[in-house]
């Protein structure tokens, strides 16, 4: 085989993908329609064959953005696709708003901060404030990491519906680990969500990183869906071990009123 050492020009456009243009092209073909439809319609209207369809559909459904309505054998945009929309016009206003709220966080509590969004599987970092004198962290801007391992993750998929999370993680094939820890199957995570809503906010230690441990508050639409998670990471040892540091309570209780502040602002 020849290597050329010339760079290859390259028009826009004409990159050969078609496995992802047929994947985007069902994707704006359902964000189209009223009702849900067939796989026939589909094949129809979109002058592709039943096989590449079926299989698309099948990776779509197993990843959220496509949900399949068994009784009518028919298929509709699932929860992942509305999420990723709603994180699109979001972000940027959730940034430029949280950016201020998150640096007095930070003054009070003396620990580093962050905001993530959900994205799949993953939480997605998109601002971080390192407190003075500490370390830094895995959770630095444009960073993602097993949602199911971080307490901004776990606080996002506590406040989902349950059928989403059950496209999310369908399988045990569906879990990562880092340090060999946290929910490996699907009853074991939505076990460890309950005590999430029973708390009213996520935690996590050692799940990412040995000795940190994250406490996170969930930001909230109107109609009560995740947009956001504000979360506080620090060293363990440093929260409660003497006269002069922050009780766990103390530390959970800055982080809801932030993050409640932060969804006041963002959405009224």
């Amino acid at each position: 085989m020849e290597h050329s050492t010339e760079p290859r020009a390259r028009t826009r456009g004409t990159a050969p993908a078609p496995a992802a243009s047929a994947t985007l092209g069902i994707l704006r073909y359902l964000a189209k329609q009223q009702r849900p439809v067939s796989v026939a319609r589909m094949v129809q209207d979109l002058d592709l064959p039943r096989s590449t369809v079926y299989q698309l559909l099948g990776i779509l459904s197993d990843e959220g953005f496509v949900s399949h309505l068994h009784e009518e054998q028919k298929y509709c945009l699932g929860f992942a696709a509305f999420e990723v929309g709603a994180g699109f016009g979001y972000q940027q206003p959730l940034v430029r708003i949280g950016r201020p709220i998150v640096s007095q966080l930070v003054r009070k509590v003396k620990q580093t901060a962050h905001l993530s969004v959900l994205h799949g599987r993953d939480v997605l970092y998109v601002l971080e404030e390192r407190a003075p004198k500490r370390p830094p962290l895995v959770t630095d801007e444009g960073v993602t990491l097993p949602a199911h391992l971080t307490a901004s993750g776990r606080v996002l998929l506590a406040h989902l519906p349950e059928q989403q999370v059950r496209a999310l993680y369908p399988t045990g094939s569906a879990f990562s680990t880092l340090q060999g820890t946290g929910p490996d199957s699907p009853p074991k995570l939505r076990k460890m969500l309950a005590e999430v809503r029973r708390r009213g906010h996520g935690f996590v230690s050692d799940d990412v990183t040995p000795g940190v441990s994250s406490i996170a508050a969930c930001i909230v639409d109107r109609e009560q869906h995740p947009i956001a998670a504000l979360a506080v990471t620090y060293y363990t040892s440093q929260i409660g071990n003497g006269s002069n540091q922050l009780s766990q309570e103390e530390l959970i209780h800055w982080v809801q009123t932030s993050a409640e502040l932060i969804q006041k602002r963002l959405i009224g």
